[in-house]
This record gives structure tokens, sequence and C-alpha cells, in this order.
């Protein structure tokens, strides 16, 4: 482990644990860091999110990994991928997840621009059969964007590291989630109210923008003006407008998944019944990501 950069410093064929072999390293984030990794138990390759050596002994991140860990434990849907196991206590706190084979949306969109309408229409029914089965089992995700989707078939929404029980996503006051994909209420939840299953259609909705046009909905805000819509620019109220050559079913369930106000945005089933239509008009082909 190393202090400065408060990593595990493992290097592949290392032991995370006695049944896990780290293979290579995925990324991470501020309290986490991914590796793939063989396990033992399952035979198999698998992700393991590991807490990062400072927060180890901290309370809150212990807290954060195991409601991680409820969260997966609850969700049983195929287009999120699956927790195997956790071990919330021990030199190195961890959460054992199925591995996705794919790239990001993310990465497609940086490498290859705008996808398709043969690409995007199946990612849109995907991650709406998700929003629907959350709410039924009483969930919101509330970090929805194309580097939490794995591209395949069918896509798999990953990282429930923010998600919440509704009940709990109506008692957050302070802003939660990626900055550029928050829905309004999720940037001011004090003034605009809490986040609720609505502000992952807003997510979605952003998602969809940007895999349909290449672009984020909204340019990045400044994080030290002391104008709110400045640093969130979602709040000034202002839905983006996708190009004209976009189906324009396509164009108005975005834009409406966009709107301000969580009541006029539609529901999961209702973007689902607007755009199986459009993908069944699509020419039927076989679809092959290449990721240099």
């Amino acid at each position: 482990m190393s202090g400065a950069t408060d990593d595990w410093c493992l290097t592949p064929g290392d032991a995370i644990t006695p049944e896990l072999t780290a293979m290579r390293l995925l990324g991470g984030g501020s309290s986490y860091e991914a590796w793939l990794a063989f396990d033992e138990i399952t035979y198999a390759p698998v992700v393991v999110k590991l807490l990062r050596p400072s927060r180890v002994g901290d309370e809150s991140g212990l807290r954060g990994l195991r409601r991680e860990a409820e969260a997966l434990a609850a969700i049983n849907h195929p287009v999120v991928v699956r927790g195997l196991r956790h071990v919330a206590d021990g030199p190195r706190p961890h959460l054992v997840l199925e591995q996705a084979d794919g790239p990001r949306l993310s990465t497609l969109v940086r490498r290859h621009g705008p996808l398709s309408e043969q690409q995007y229409l199946p990612l849109a029914l995907d991650v709406a059969s998700v929003l629907h089965y959350l709410r039924h089992v009483g969930y919101v995700h509330l970090d929805l964007k194309p580097s939490n989707i794995i591209m395949g078939a069918p896509a798999r929404v990953i990282d429930l590291s923010v998600a919440r029980t509704i009940e709990e996503a109506a008692q957050l006051r302070t802003p939660i989630g990626t900055d550029a994909y928050m829905a309004p209420e999720q940037c001011d939840p004090t003034n605009l109210g809490a986040p609720t299953p609505e502000s992952d259609v807003w997510g979605l909705g952003a998602t969809l923008h940007e895999a349909i046009s290449g672009e984020k909905p909204f340019a990045k805000g400044d994080p030290k003006s002391t104008d709110p819509a400045a640093v969130h620019p979602q709040l000034a109220g202002r839905t983006p407008l996708l190009g004209k050559k976009v189906p324009a079913e396509v164009r108005d369930i975005v834009h409406a998944a966009l709107a301000p106000e969580p009541e006029q945005r539609p529901t999961p089933a209702e973007i689902s019944e607007t755009l199986q239509p459009v993908l069944e008009r699509q020419p039927v082909h076989r679809l092959s990501f290449k990721v240099r």
C-alpha cells in the first residue's frame, strides 16, 4: 500500500485475498479501486472493488461498502451486474462482483462518436427495464451515466455505490451523483426536493442524449461559482435539443426525460413503449464493437 497515492500497489499475480488473485487494474474512484481478478471460489474472473487504504478504518467508507452490498443483494435484474459476496472487515474490505464483458458506453462514444440507432435503441430499452424494476423493488440508482453502462446484449448497468432505497433518497439534502448526469433535484435537493425514481429517468435521458449526439447535454459547470445554475447548468431549466436527423419519437422522449420538473418526465414503461416500435423498424443485422 502507498500512503502517497492511497492505493494498494498491487501487481498482476498478487493475492488480494487468499481466494482472489489480481489480474488487471480496471480503475477506481475516491473510495475504491477496481480489479479484474481470478476467484478461487467461483473459479472464474470477477471484478473486485477494494476499499482504498485510507478508508479501511473510516466508518463512513465501511458504511458505504455495506450499503452497496445490501443494494446488490436486493436487486436481481438481468441488466444489472450481480454482487457475489462482500467482506466488510479484515485488512482489505471489498465487494466481489460478476464480470461483464464489453466496452463501456463512455469508451465507445469517446473513440467512435455517436451510436447508431441499432445501438442506442436496444440500450435505451435495456436501461429503461432496469429503472422500471428498481422502482418495483424500492431503489434508485442515482448515478446513471455512460461510464456506468457496459455495452453488450443486453447492456449491463454497474456501480451501485451511491444507490439508495427510495426512502433513504428522500432524506438526502446534499448533492449526490456525477455532476453532468444529475437531475436538477439531485443538484439542489434542499430547494427542489430530494431525488426520486424520476431522477434516474433524467439520468437515462442525459445518457441517451450523449449516446445519440456524442455530446453531453449540458456544458461543464464552474465549481467555484456562487451561482447554483453556473455550478450545475441543468438548474437553468433549458432542455437541450437533439438534431432533426434523430427520429421524432426518440427526440421527443429524450427531451421529455430531461424535463426540469420530475412529474413531467415519462415513466420507464412509457420510454419502452415509445422506443420499441422505432427499434422494430430498424434493419436486423449483427452488431459488433471494435475497441482498440
